[in-house]
């Protein structure tokens, strides 16, 4: 299973739409931090502090280029989170399956 740090920082840094929508953004490709901002209607500084947290999380990676930051989708993008989910998800369907097995029998019953 995947370790509880690395999926409390993807989680952690999924928890706040700010970066939820500067993942959006990335996914249509690379952009500069200002046009991040500029988008999200914060500073540069607002914007690098939520950077900061997704390149924690290995959702984003920024590369200095010139005189800006440029910023793209990390490497791990959401692996570790779709395992997590994806085994809760299943997990839950045997249990609700098993439920309405229960419910179809006791029903058949009466």
């Amino acid at each position: 299973m995947v370790q509880q740090a690395e999926l409390d920082r993807t989680f952690a840094a999924l928890a706040d739409g700010t970066r939820r929508n500067v993942l959006q953004r990335l996914g249509d490709g690379p952009a500069p931090v200002s046009v991040l901002a500029d988008a999200a209607g914060i500073t540069v500084t607002g914007m690098a502090k939520h950077l900061r947290v997704l390149e924690d999380a290995g959702l984003v990676t920024t590369e200095k280029i010139g005189r800006t930051r440029q910023c793209r989708l990390g490497g791990e993008r959401l692996d570790d989170a779709m395992a997590w989910i994806t085994y809760y998800q299943r997990l839950w369907e045997r249990r609700l399956d098993g439920l309405d097995a229960y419910f179809t029998a006791l029903k058949g019953t009466h």
